[in-house]
């Protein structure tokens, strides 16, 4: 496999969320930790409150897992011919993402995906497709692209470590085992299978954080929110005076 930058998946951005009156944020916030700690939930509603732009890397990497699986493919990022063929698909995948918070929609050769890449199959196979490194090489590039020139809230697991280091702020979010369990069973709708549910959380961390590219880790500089104890509206308040204690924005006056 060639360790030259593969070219990036067809990708493009729609919509624009409404700014807030008298003040354009215009920065580019980093919200990174692992699964079932509320990433998703609170950074669109960060970026409702901040009058941005969203981005969920986390889909990005689910739709291309969506498109290995239906070519037929079992991912495999230890085995050369596999991650061959998985680079090769996300190369040829057009994925197109929507970065406005309030109509939050993931497209796959023009269909949407929004509910397939988020069942079982995709998740069992996603952390096997985000491993191989041609594949995160092709998307930190569409994810920073993307971003362009901020004003745009941005959730994954490597945003304050590779795909925008110079973000203001970073927030690494976490929450207890039990926490991300229970949250994670109720988007299933399995709360009775909730030891199962702890089990795959504790794979994919493994896997996230052990994978030599791009691997899940909190950056030296990144605030650490813990939100166990937390329900959405306080995580968000607490977001929003993280962000614009540290952040940049526009000032404009009303007319």
């Amino acid at each position: 496999m060639s360790e030259q930058p593969m070219p990036e998946p067809t990708l493009s951005a729609a919509g624009t969320a409404p700014q807030l009156s008298g003040s354009e944020f215009s920065g580019v916030v980093a919200l990174d930790g692992p699964s079932g700690t509320g990433k998703s939930t609170v950074a669109r509603g960060l970026a409702r409150r901040l009058g941005a732009r969203y981005l969920d890397t986390g889909a990005m990497y689910r739709a291309a897992t969506l498109a290995v699986l239906r070519a037929g493919i079992v991912p495999d990022a230890d085995d050369a011919a596999s991650a061959l063929q998985i680079t090769q698909t996300v190369e040829a995948a057009r994925i197109t993402i929507s970065t406005d918070p309030d109509g939050v929609s993931v497209q796959l050769g023009g269909e949407p995906i929004d509910a397939e890449i988020r069942g079982g199959a995709v998740t069992a196979a996603v952390s096997a497709v985000a491993a191989v490194p041609a594949v995160r090489v092709m998307l930190v590039d569409a994810q920073r692209e993307l971003i362009g020139d901020g004003g745009i809230v941005v959730e994954g697991r490597d945003i304050g470590s590779v795909v925008w280091p110079t973000a203001r702020p970073k927030v690494y979010l976490t929450a207890s085992a039990e926490a991300r369990a229970a949250r994670r069973a109720g988007e299933l709708g399995k709360q009775s299978d909730l030891a199962a549910v702890a089990a795959d959380i504790d794979r994919r961390d493994r896997l996230d954080s052990g994978r030599a590219a791009s691997p899940l880790t909190q950056v030296d500089d990144a605030v650490e929110l813990d939100t166990t104890h937390l329900n959405i509206d306080e995580v968000i308040d607490r977001l929003v005076d993280i962000t614009i204690g540290v952040a940049p924005r526009t000032e404009h006056d009303d007319d």
